[in-house]
């Protein structure tokens, strides 16, 4: 392990540099982003992310653990624990920050339609929105998501906390609404725009062995472009007495529920089931 160098001041270069990367112009113009949890670290380096240096609070961390799995070539920078709750995204701060390199977001041109679903959300304002989509996805064999119109990037702090490291799996993709409606069909997927107002019941549709589920904003849902671009539009039945539309996330959790249910159903794929589970799931 590369040997611990110690940074006691409030005015050190690297302590101002992780405070400007909480901001999106930060991380975009120095190319790097902040990683607050061992476990969202592991996973980015799993994924084939790089570091450039760690924050380490040993009072933080009373079994010496937090450091023990990293490249042994990282920069460790200890810290006492006044200086990680200045730079820490949370109040209680792990005893580990970590910059990192972040990687250019894909384009419509990168994505070659090997997915077999894929999700799709419009005009997302809210990361931990995105982030907690993102986890779903990949829980529910996602293999692709598309941000359509959104100003938002993947290493937003909420982003990474709500995804658990979702977001670091290298299948997202950044582009316009004209550009997924126009990829989505030349790659052939059956899109299922959700939608408060949709022909049919969510448990009445049948998806396709290649579909792209769309999402749009809780407050005005999806536009009129997506309305009619889509090959169905499905609404989730609900019986409350107030309630008429329900958190994006929650919305995007239960549709692709739904799809990995029928996949489960139809042996599209496997997955971490058996014959018991197979039939509960039908």
């Amino acid at each position: 392990m590369t040997p611990r160098e110690k940074i006691t001041s409030f005015q050190n270069p690297r302590i101002k540099q992780v405070r400007r990367l909480r901001e999106k112009k930060g991380r975009i113009d120095d190319g790097l982003f902040v990683i607050d949890e061992p476990r969202d670290l592991s996973r980015a380096l799993a994924c084939g992310y790089t570091l450039q240096h760690v924050f380490y609070c040993p009072t933080l961390d009373p079994q010496r653990a937090a450091v023990d799995h990293l490249p042994v070539s990282t920069p460790i920078y200890e810290i006492e624990r006044d200086l990680m709750e200045k730079i820490g995204y949370r109040e209680n701060p792990s005893a580990i920050v970590a910059v990192m390199h972040s990687q250019p977001p894909k384009r419509a041109r990168e994505f070659d339609g090997g997915a077999a679903c894929v999700l799709g959300l419009v005009g997302l304002e809210k990361p931990g929105n995105i982030g907690a989509l993102l986890r779903t996805a990949d829980a529910t064999g996602f293999d692709a998501v598309l941000l359509i119109d959104t100003a938002l990037d993947l290493y937003n702090p909420n982003v990474i906390r709500s995804s658990t490291g979702a977001c670091f799996l290298g299948n997202i993709y950044t582009l316009t609404s004209a550009e997924a409606i126009a990829l989505l069909s030349q790659r052939g997927y059956t899109v299922y725009a959700a939608a408060v107002e949709g022909e049919t019941s969510l448990y009445a549709t049948t998806f396709t062995d290649r579909c792209a589920v769309i999402l749009g904003t809780e407050d005005l849902g999806l536009d009129v472009t997506w309305l009619q671009a889509a090959d169905a539009r499905a609404q989730i039945p609900m019986v409350g007495k107030l309630s008429d539309s329900l958190n994006v996330s929650v919305s995007g959790a239960i549709f692709m529920a739904e799809v990995l249910r029928q996949r489960f159903k139809s042996g599209a794929i496997a997955g971490k089931t058996d014959r018991d589970l197979r039939a509960n799931l039908q």
